[in-house]
C-alpha cells in the first residue's frame, strides 16, 4: 500500500450504512474492464467481515460495506492494490482533480502519437514506392533510421496508458488486453531496429506508432464520455437548499445552513424558496412543483397535513414545515444512494470484446512461446526461432480483434446520429440489441415534455390572446403553458399576483382575470369532463373561457409502441403521476402493465423485479425522478429535453417531439450486433488460417504485418454494411403511422 494511503485516517471516510454496518469508498486506477470488475469484486467479498463490495465502471469508484468492527479499511487497499490496482480513499474534489489531469495527459499522449505517426507514413510511402521503383539502399536505411528516431521517443511517452496498464497487472501474475497490445508494439519496434540496422527493405515502426494512435483515440473519447457523465450527476446537490428559514420555539425566525435542520424542527417556506427537508406541513397551504419526486409537472396543491420532499420547489404560497427528515436522510438522498447502487449495479455487465480479450491474451501468448520453443528443439538458429515468433505476435496482433467491435460502433453511432440519437456509452449498443422489454415513463416521455392546451381550437382566438398576455406575469407552469401557445402576447403591466389564486390585471377599464374557475368567477359546470386535464380559467369583463392543460402524446407514439410489440417486446408503464392520467395514455395500447403514483425507489424496485425473472430492460425517462430507474436498468434513453441528471445517468439520448427514435435504436442495435459477432467470427477465423502458417515459417514480418492489416480491413468493410437499411428498417421505415385520436 501506499505510504499516502497508510497515513490516512480512515473514519474520516467511512459512513454508518444502518443495521451495525459501515460504508467507504475507494477510486480504483487501472479498471480497463468488466474482468477487472469481477477480479476486485469476487476477491473482496471473500474476506472476513466484507458484506458487499461493489465497482463502478464508470467513476472507476469501488464501494465497500462491512460489518465486522475489528475490520480496517487499509486491508482492501493492500487486498486491491496487491492484485495491480493503485487505489486510495474517494473525495470528490480530489478524484476530479485526478481526473482532470488523467484527460489531459491521454490528450497529449494521443497528439503525440498523432504527429508521430503522420511523419513516419510519410516516410514510409516513400519507402514502399521506392522499393519497387529505384530507391537506393542507402536512401533506404536514412528514411528507417529517421522513422526509428521519431517513433522510439513517440512510442515511449504516447504508449504509458497501455505500457503502465500491462505493467501493472504482470508484476502481479494477471494479464489485459494491454499486455498482447504492450508486448506487439516492443516487439515491432525491436524487430524493426534490428531489420534496419541488418539493412533489410521493410520495417514496421509506421505500424506500432499507428496501432498506438488509434488505441488511444478510443481509451480519450471514453475517458472524455465518463468524465461528463460524472460531473452532470454530481449536479443533484444543485437541487437541495442551501439554507432554511428555521422558527424558534419563541416564533423567532433563524436562517440556518439546510444541513443543520433536525427532525421535528419548523421551517417557514415562502414562495420562490426549495423545500430543505422532508416534512409534513403544519401551517398554510401553497401549490408546489415537485417534479423531482414524481415526474409530474402539474402542480399539487398542499395544506395541512400534506407531505412534502426537499428539492420540491413552492410555486406561489407561504407554509409552515414540520421537519420528519434532513441532512443525508431526505428523499432526494435517497435518490442519490439508489442511482449509485444502480449504476453500480449495471457495471457489472461484460461487453464483447471484453470476454473475447479475456481468452485471446492467453492463447496469443502461449502460441509464440510454444512456436519459440518448438523452432529452437527443430534444431533451428536463435535468430530464425524469434523471427517466426516474432510473426506469429504480429501476425495474431490484436489489430482485428480491437476493431471488430469498435468499427461497428463508430459506423453504428453515425447513423444512430443521423436519426437523431446519441449514445453516452461504448457498450449501449450491445446492451440495446439484448432488450426483450421496454419500460416507459409517462410525463415528459410517453408525452410532449411542456403542457399544451388541448381545447384551443373551441376558445375565441381574442380571448386566448388576452389571457396568453396576462400569463406572462405569472411564474405558474399551467400559465406558462398558455403564454407558449401565443408567441405573440406582450405582457400587461401593472398585473397583480394572488397567491395559490391566480393573477389579474386591468386593461382599458375591464378586469381580467386568470386562474382557478372560482377565482374567475366561472361557476364548475363549466368544467367539461376531463379526468387528466388541469383546468385554468379566464374572465375578461363578461366574457369568459375554459382551458384544459394537459400534456399530449408524443407524435408516432401509438405507431412506435405497437411497432415494438410486433418485436416481440414486453412493454410497460411506470409514472408517478396519478393513475387516472397514466391509464389514459395506456388505454388500447399493447403495454403488458402499467403504473401510476410510483416514487423512485418504486421504479427500482419494479425493474428488479423483471430482472430477477430473467427480463433485459429498456428504461425510457427524463425527470430526475427517473435517473435511479435509468441507471438500474441494462439499458436506458432519455429525450434531449430530460432534466441534465436524466440525461447523464442515460446511455443514449434522442431529439425532436417524436419517439420514433426508440424503435430505430432497437432495431439498428440488433443489426449491429450481429455485425459485432461477425467480426468476432472473422477475426478468429483469420487467425485460425493465418497463425499455422506462421507457425510454419511460411511468412515473412513484412507479409505478417500486411495480413495483420488485411484483417482490419475486412472487419471495417463488414462494418459498413450497416449504412445500408436492413429488410425490418425499410419495412418500419414504410409503416403506415396511426393517427392521434385523443389529445392525451
Amino acid at each position: 500500500m501506499s505510504r499516502a494511503a497508510e497515513k490516512q485516517d480512515f473514519s474520516l471516510f467511512a459512513k454508518a450504512a444502518g443495521d451495525g454496518r459501515t460504508t467507504m469508498d475507494f477510486v480504483v486506477e487501472g479498471v480497463r474492464c468488466g474482468g477487472c470488475i469481477s477480479r476486485i469484486e469476487s476477491a473482496l467479498k471473500k474476506q472476513p467481515g466484507i458484506r458487499d463490495a461493489r465497482v463502478n465502471f464508470t467513476s472507476r469508484r469501488l464501494t465497500v460495506v462491512w460489518d465486522d468492527r475489528t475490520f480496517d479499511p487499509a486491508a482492501a487497499i493492500r487486498l486491491v492494490e496487491g492484485m495491480g490496482y493503485r487505489t486510495h480513499p474517494f473525495t470528490p474534489r480530489a478524484d476530479e482533480r485526478e481526473e482532470a489531469a488523467q484527460a489531459s495527459f491521454l490528450l497529449r499522449c494521443l497528439a503525440v502519437a498523432g504527429f508521430g505517426a503522420m511523419n513516419i507514413m510519410l516516410l514510409s510511402v516513400s519507402v514502399w514506392s521506392g522499393n519497387v521503383t529505384d530507391i537506393t539502399p542507402e536512401t533506404r536505411d536514412l528514411f528507417h533510421w529517421l522513422s526509428a528516431l521519431i517513433a522510439l521517443p513517440v512510442a515511449a511517452y504516447a504508449g504509458q496508458p497501455f505500457f503502465r496498464s500491462a505493467w501493472s497487472v504482470l508484476r502481479v501474475g494477471k494479464v489485459n488486453m494491454d499486455v498482447p497490445i504492450s508486448l506487439g508494439i516492443v516487439l515491432a519496434l525491436g524487430m524493426s531496429l534490428v531489420e534496419t540496422a541488418g539493412s533489410a527493405e521493410h520495417a514496421y515502426f509506421d505500424s506500432a506508432v499507428m496501432l498506438i494512435f488509434f488505441l488511444l483515440c478510443g481509451r480519450y473519447l471514453d475517458h472524455a464520455m465518463r468524465r461528463k457523465t460524472r460531473a452532470v450527476a454530481g449536479n443533484l446537490a444543485a437541487m437541495k437548499a442551501e439554507t432554511a428559514h428555521r422558527l424558534s420555539d419563541n416564533g423567532e425566525l433563524i436562517e440556518v445552513p439546510a444541513a443543520a435542520l433536525m427532525a421535528g424542527d419548523r421551517v417557514l417556506v415562502r414562495a420562490g424558496d426549495r423545500v430543505p427537508a422532508d416534512g409534513v406541513v403544519v401551517g398554510g397551504s401553497s401549490r408546489i412543483d415537485e417534479s423531482i419526486v414524481t415526474g409530474e409537472t402539474t402542480a399539487r396543491e398542499i395544506v395541512r397535513n400534506s407531505a412534502v420532499y426537499a428539492g420540491s420547489l413552492n410555486l406561489d404560497g407561504t407554509f409552515t414545515l414540520r421537519v420528519t427528515a434532513a441532512g443525508d436522510n431526505t428523499l432526494l438522498d435517497d435518490i442519490d444512494r439508489l442511482l449509485q447502487k444502480a449504476v453500480g449495479s449495471r457495471s457489472k455487465y461484460v461487453r464483447l470484446a471484453d470476454r473475447a480479450a479475456q481468452l485471446y491474451a492467453p492463447v496469443v501468448h502461449a502460441t509464440a512461446a510454444l512456436t519459440l520453443a518448438g523452432w529452437l528443439l527443430a534444431g533451428a538458429s536463435v535468430h530464425a526461432a524469434v523471427l517466426t515468433a516474432i510473426c506469429v505476435l504480429i501476425i495474431t496482433c490484436p489489430c482485428a480483434l480491437a476493431l471488430a467491435v469498435p468499427a461497428v460502433q463508430v459506423v453504428t453511432a453515425g447513423k444512430l446520429f443521423r436519426s437523431g440519437i446519441f449514445l453516452n456509452s461504448g457498450d449501449a449498443i450491445e446492451r440495446l440489441a439484448e432488450v426483450d422489454t421496454v419500460v416507459f415513463d409517462k410525463t415528459g416521455t410517453l408525452t410532449l415534455p411542456d403542457p399544451q392546451i388541448v381545447n384551443a381550437n373551441t376558445i375565441d382566438p381574442a380571448l386566448l390572446q388576452q389571457a396568453a398576455a396576462l400569463a406572462l406575469s405569472s411564474r405558474h407552469p399551467l400559465a406558462a403553458a398558455i403564454a407558449r401557445h401565443v408567441a405573440t402576447a406582450q405582457p400587461i403591466l401593472g398585473a397583480v399576483e394572488e397567491a395559490g389564486k391566480g393573477v389579474r390585471a386591468t386593461v382599458d377599464g375591464i378586469e381580467l382575470r386568470l386562474g382557478s374557475l372560482a377565482f374567475c368567477g366561472i361557476d364548475d359546470t363549466a368544467n367539461p369532463p376531463e379526468s387528466a386535464a388541469s383546468v385554468i380559467g379566464f374572465r375578461a369583463g363578461d366574457r369568459f373561457a375554459v382551458m384544459l392543460i394537459h400534456q399530449a402524446l408524443r407524435p408516432e407514439a401509438h405507431a412506435v409502441v405497437r411497432s415494438l410489440s410486433r418485436l416481440g417486446l414486453q412493454l410497460h408503464v411506470l409514472s408517478g403521476d396519478r393513475a387516472a392520467a397514466v391509464a389514459e395514455v395506456a388505454e388500447g395500447l399493447p403495454f403488458s402493465s402499467w403504473q401510476g403514483g410510483l416514487k423512485p425507489g418504486d421504479k427500482v424496485a419494479f425493474l428488479d423485479r423483471l430482472k430477477s425473472e430473467g427480463r433485459r430492460v429498456l428504461m425510457v425517462g427524463d425527470g430526475i425522478n427517473d435517473a435511479p430507474a435509468l441507471a438500474a436498468a441494462l439499458v436506458s434513453m432519455s429525450p434531449i429535453s430530460a432534466a441534465q441528471l436524466s440525461q447523464a445517468q442515460a446511455d443514449a439520448v434522442f431529439v425532436g417531439d417524436r419517439l420514433t427514435p426508440v424503435l430505430e435504436a432497437l432495431t439498428t442495435s440488433r443489426e449491429a450486433r450481429r455485425l459485432m459477432t461477425q467480426n468476432l467470427w472473422l477475426a478468429a477465423l483469420y487467425n485460425m488460417v493465418a497463425v499455422p502458417i506462421a507457425i510454419a515459417g511460411l511468412v515473412t514480418p513484412l507479409i505478417a504485418a500486411l495480413a495483420m492489416s488485411g484483417s482490419s480491413i475486412v472487419v471495417t468493410l463488414n462494418a459498413l454494411r450497416l449504412r445500408r437499411p436492413s429488410g425490418r428498417q425499410r419495412a418500419d421505415a414504410d409503416m403506415p403511422l396511426q393517427p392521434r385520436t385523443s389529445p392525451a
